[in-house]
């Protein structure tokens, strides 16, 4: 199911932003009971975004509105949220753009996540490398090029996701995730100031870290530090975390940080 702009369809104009140039934003979130978790983060993100892109948005309380709706009934399952400039001109200048388009989908919940944080989930290093862009690193936007490419790679493995650097080396993400590792009572996670998603499940894990027993360092590392862990998790707003028991031929078995993690993550709705 599609609403666009608060109508029922599933098409959008040739000259829509979004299909010409990746211009615009977008969110997902899982809703559970007919609630949208985390509603107000997914909501401050796509703001966050529409300012960084320079992306006039208004409709701010018909938004929430529809993606209330929407989810209403649903007991789970997903929400997509897109925000694109909208339609008008050629070329890169978006001046001529005044009506931005909101696009809402709800779809079926993954069901690989369940089994996912019972068993745990593989890793394989990427070939492709994530380009380093501070103006952009952290929000999401809707050029996925990249992760398209990570996820066609990925699937010619036999690994679950994909541990993801960037074009210096350093661990950045996964394909479809953010990445936390314990050493100890440390719990590691990439810096996200040149490239990468700052994803709403990894701020809300943070949020919750920072108050533990547990410290929380941002770094900058390449792929080796993996090695040295006792535990590594993933976690976006869906999963919403799982634990990793390999890395190649480096296995873990540990689950004190997703056992910490895990029920606190499942109350976010």
């Amino acid at each position: 199911m599609f609403l666009i702009n608060g109508h029922k369809q599933d098409s959008l104009p040739a000259n829509d932003r979004a299909v010409q140039f990746g211009d615009g934003c977008f969110t997902t979130a899982r809703i559970i009971g007919g609630d949208v978790c985390l509603l107000a983060a997914h909501l401050q993100r796509l703001q966050i975004a529409c300012e960084t892109l320079l992306i006039p948005f208004v409709h701010w309380v018909e938004l929430e509105n529809e993606v209330r709706a929407m989810a209403s009934g649903n007991p789970r399952g997903v929400l997509k949220v897109i925000i694109s400039r909208g339609s008008g001109g050629r070329g890169y200048s978006g001046a001529s753009c005044q009506q931005p388009t909101r696009i809402l989908s709800v779809s079926a919940y993954p069901s690989h996540y369940d089994r996912w944080q019972t068993e745990g989930i593989s890793l394989a290093l990427s070939p492709v490398r994530l380009g380093r862009n501070p103006m952009l690193a952290g929000i999401k936007h809707l050029n996925r090029l990249e992760q398209v490419l990570i996820r066609t790679h990925l699937e010619q493995s036999e690994a679950d996701e994909a541990l993801v650097l960037d074009s210096e080396g350093f661990i950045t993400e996964c394909c479809a995730a953010n990445l936390l590792w314990r050493q100890g009572n440390d719990v590691f996670t990439p810096r996200l100031d040149q490239a990468g998603v700052n994803g709403i499940m990894r701020q809300f894990c943070l949020q919750h870290l920072a108050h533990s027993g547990f410290r929380v360092v941002e770094t900058t590392v390449g792929e080796e530090a993996l090695l040295t862990a006792d535990e590594v998790v993933i976690c976006n707003a869906l999963m919403p975390v799982v634990p990793v028991r390999a890395y190649g031929k480096h296995t873990w078995s540990s689950r004190e940080l997703y056992s910490f993690l895990a029920p606190l993550c499942e109350q976010t709705g």
